[in-house]
């Protein structure tokens, strides 16, 4: 659907392809963004957005000489990553749930942590810069190091898909990890601190900013960029992983090469060009979608999800949603549905079906059909995937 300008008045348009109506939080924190005097042109709402810290998820903001850690999130550079194999889903038959017990083995989930750094891990150019990063995460170099090639919790998950044709993919979700997290949980409490010094009032404390220019600010973007670089090279590393454990059951070991990898942000920051300016955009929530760029959006573990190819809308800074987006908070979730209800909504999929996965069942999130339908003018679809095996974190 082409987008709607939000009817209320700010210092910078809201333009969304909400494929529902704001709620009164929704439109308060979106107002507040767009309020805000360094936000260039206007802010973009993609189909899945929701209530989120300081930004909305599924915001795109665009902002000129500074930047807000908080609407880029915690999750520096959380993501997803997928490749398609030249296999049919036929080489599965029988062998999904030796598959799922191989990868929880194979990649660490929720807290954990690798116990053996392998080569590929500890030969990362980026540990050549890490003495450079915040002083506050310097102890934490070597669980930096462990945690590299491990999904994390939460709507992290590994899946074994099938789409159309029948054609066997793999996908992942995951970003930067405990360091991500202090790395920004550090540049928000100083950009706190730094609003307090100087007196700005801000419409929302998580709004604190930095300018361009200024040493936090350098310290910020750098530490970011880091981030950035490290959920990337995760993903990679876990789908290494993934690769071979499949390779495994259905190839007898033997390396196969893929047929389309795909790797992309969709918590983030870049220095862009847009409408003819420099400028720096956040997606919080959010894929790049230029002409012929590549993105992925999942659905819950129950649902479809989609690899497609951008079309390069402007008004959206060539971006699209990054998901189904959530219909209720973890707890409501967990208020609403039953064990049964998990069981019922996951009957084709070889998951676990317990209470430590009951926040996640799939309806607690919105419908991804409708999601795609809102942003036809964003995206094509490349292929359309179903999973068979899921690995929640």
């Amino acid at each position: 659907m082409p987008y709607e300008q939000v009817p209320f008045k700010t210092r910078a348009p809201v333009l969304s392809w909400a494929n529902h109506e704001l709620g009164n939080e929704e439109i308060k924190m979106a107002k507040n963004v767009a309020s805000l005097p360094f936000v260039f042109k206007h802010v973009a709402l993609m189909p899945d957005v929701h209530l989120g810290k300081g930004a909305l998820v599924g915001s795109v903001v665009a902002t000129q000489e500074a930047i807000v850690p908080a609407a880029v999130g915690v999750d520096i550079g959380c993501g997803m990553a997928a490749i398609k194999l030249p296999f049919e889903g036929d080489r599965l038959e029988g062998k999904l749930k030796q598959i799922r017990l191989d990868l929880e083995a194979a990649i660490p989930v929720g807290f954990s942590e690798n116990k053996e750094i392998e080569k590929s891990v500890t030969n990362w150019q980026g540990w050549q810069d890490f003495k450079e990063l915040h002083m506050g995460v310097q102890h934490l170099e070597s669980k930096a190091m462990k945690q590299l090639g491990s999904l994390g919790g939460g709507n992290h998950f590994l899946e074994v898909c099938l789409d159309a044709n029948n054609q066997v993919w793999l996908m992942l979700h995951s970003g930067s990890r405990n360091i991500g997290n202090m790395l920004a949980q550090r540049h928000i409490g100083t950009a706190k601190d730094l609003m307090k010094l100087s007196d700005t009032q801000l419409p929302d404390p998580d709004l604190a900013y930095f300018v361009q220019g200024t040493t936090e600010f350098v310290a910020y973007w750098r530490d970011l960029q880091w981030a950035q670089g490290y959920a990337k090279f995760n993903r990679e590393v876990m789908m290494a992983r993934f690769q071979k454990v499949v390779e495994k059951h259905v190839a007898g070991g033997k390396p196969t090469k893929p047929l389309l990898q795909v790797n992309c942000h969709h918590n983030y920051a870049e220095k862009e060009v847009h409408f003819g300016e420099e400028v720096y955009v956040t997606r919080k929530g959010a894929v790049r979608a230029r002409e012929e760029d590549y993105g992925i959006i999942p659905g819950s573990m129950g649902a479809q999800s989609f690899i497609v190819k951008g079309k390069g809308c402007a008004d959206s800074y060539c971006s699209c949603s990054h998901g189904a987006g959530r219909l209720m908070s973890r707890n409501k979730a967990k208020l609403n549905f039953t064990l049964d209800d998990l069981i019922q909504q996951t009957r084709d999929v070889e998951c676990r079906k317990d209470e430590g996965v009951l926040d996640e069942i799939p309806g607690a999130y919105k419908p991804i059909a409708q999601v795609m339908k809102n942003q036809a003018d964003l995206v094509d679809v490349v292929a359309t995937l179903k999973q068979v095996v899921c690995v929640k974190g």
